[in-house]
């Protein structure tokens, strides 16, 4: 078992939804990020999605390929990224982090040596959006048999045809896009969403987080109320871009977290 499936069948037994939050590594340099990233947990985040900057981040809005970019001219890595897991593993050894991102920085690295590090590092799963099931054993295969949850996005275009392939060798939990587009785009809308996550349901047993849209408390509680849980990125992502203190970036984290929580 790994620490998301520790953590969702924390939140099952206390019949409580649960709040993923993620930041872009690095952003807007190295130490106010760890230190936003070491803040998130006493916030009520109970899984950290940990970007990798990377240049051509095509699921992205503006929001977060700017955070990317920041990111990326202040000399964050993949390494780094790691690294800055490794800081968060010091004085945290329960909250699960998975690394979202893209599939060449890892593909440059080198698959193996990527999931030893990874492992050494202390991720917990990984969310690589232009990877699809077709690709599994390029990395979804190892990932797993390193004990690495390999986490898939499904979308609204993500028909019955296509959901069995999507679910496949996915695990920890399933990711649902609630619209079509990118991230931080459209606000979701739960009554949209409520049938889709229904559908998924009914085919898997693994907990529906529900992301991209999310952006206040509000449509944090109706989505997971709805779903297994919310994700909230680019809200986030703002205030860090804003160059708000870690205290209120923590705060407004916070909010967003009790909303879920709520639910």
């Amino acid at each position: 078992m790994t620490r998301i499936d520790a953590k969702f069948a924390a939140l099952k037994e206390q019949n409580k939804k649960g709040f993923v939050a993620y930041i872009m590594g690095g952003d807007p340099d190295y130490d106010k990020s760890l230190a936003v990233m070491k803040a998130l947990p006493a916030a009520g985040v109970d899984v950290i999605e940990l970007g990798v900057p990377f240049t051509d981040p095509m699921a992205d809005g503006p929001t977060i390929q700017l955070a990317g970019q920041r990111a990326l001219a202040g000399g964050m890595t993949l390494e780094k990224t790691l690294q800055m897991a490794r800081d968060f593993r010091k004085d945290d050894t329960t909250t699960p982090i998975v690394l979202m991102g893209y599939y060449n920085p890892i593909y440059s690295r080198g698959v193996d040596k990527f999931l030893d590090d990874a492992v050494e590092a202390g991720i917990d799963g990984l969310i690589i959006v232009d990877l699809p099931p077709e690709e599994d054993e390029e990395l979804c295969i190892p990932a797993q048999a390193k004990g690495i949850n390999f986490i898939r996005l499904a979308t609204p275009t993500t028909d019955d045809k296509r959901l069995p392939k999507v679910l496949q060798n996915t695990s920890g939990f399933v990711y649902y896009v609630s619209i079509t587009g990118i991230t931080g785009a459209a606000e979701a809308n739960a009554a949209t969403v409520a049938p889709e996550v229904a559908r998924i349901k009914s085919q898997t047993d693994l907990p529906i987080i529900v992301g991209f849209g999310v952006k206040s408390p509000e449509t944090a509680k109706s989505i997971a109320g709805i779903a297994d849980g919310t994700v909230v990125g680019s809200a986030i992502v703002n205030q860090i871009a804003e160059g708000k203190s870690v205290e209120d970036i923590a705060a407004f984290v916070k909010s967003l977290a009790d909303g879920a929580h709520a639910a």
